[in-house]
């Protein structure tokens, strides 16, 4: 190759290094702007109280009992309902239970009672007192057989439609041991009760 051809092509490199570099550092006017964001998730926080609502013993056919519970919201999120699930054991003292279950001689009994409560009101005068809306009754077997779902309209868990937060309301639950004449076969049985009470939020909306 000759000497001109040689010079040339390095003329030629070198033009094309410059016009890299200066295509590299070359920019029209511009301006930025960040977005910074932030998610935060509300939180659900229903309390219970008392958790233990009923610690009965010498239980005996006829007997009744009631318990005021507080249901409160202590999250960030309106509850749109509480659901109730019902689950049981029965401990046959005797063994000789036979098809009969204990469960299915406990009534409950949802209220709401528009006042204070006037203490223990004597049983003949249950059912007339003034201000007690009964919102549903079945048996304890029947309630651990529903749906939960169901329970929300069935037992009014939320009887104004939702809870707001740092807001709560005041449930009544009573129970009787029914009265169905020859009941021997339960005669020292137990019953393990537990309730567990399940807050859903609301539906989701713009924001």
């Amino acid at each position: 190759m000759g000497i001109k051809k040689k010079l040339g092509l390095g003329l030629a490199s070198a033009a094309l290094g410059l016009s890299l570099v200066g295509g590299g550092t070359f920019a029209y006017f511009n301006d930025v702007e960040t977005s910074n964001n932030t998610f935060a998730a509300g939180t659900l926080n229903l309390t219970l109280n008392p958790t233990q609502m009923f610690k009965i013993q010498n239980m005996k056919p006829g007997d009744k009992m009631f318990k005021r519970f507080n249901l409160k919201n202590d999250g960030s999120l309106n509850i749109k309902n509480v659901l109730l699930q019902t689950d049981y054991t029965v401990h046959d003292a005797n063994n000789n239970n036979g098809t009969s279950d204990f469960a299915d001689d406990i009534e409950v009994t949802f209220l709401e009672y528009e006042g204070a409560w006037p203490g223990n009101p004597p049983l003949d005068q249950w059912d007339d007192l003034q201000g007690v809306k009964v919102v549903s009754k079945m048996t304890l077997k029947q309630l651990s057989e529903l749906d939960p779902a169901d329970l929300s309209t069935v037992a009014n868990l939320l009887p104004q439609g939702s809870l707001a937060p740092n807001k709560d309301v005041y449930l009544t639950v009573q129970l009787e041991f029914k009265d169905k004449g020859n009941q021997n076969q339960f005669q020292g049985d137990s019953l393990d009760l537990d309730w567990t009470f399940t807050a859903n939020q609301e539906a989701g909306t713009w924001k």
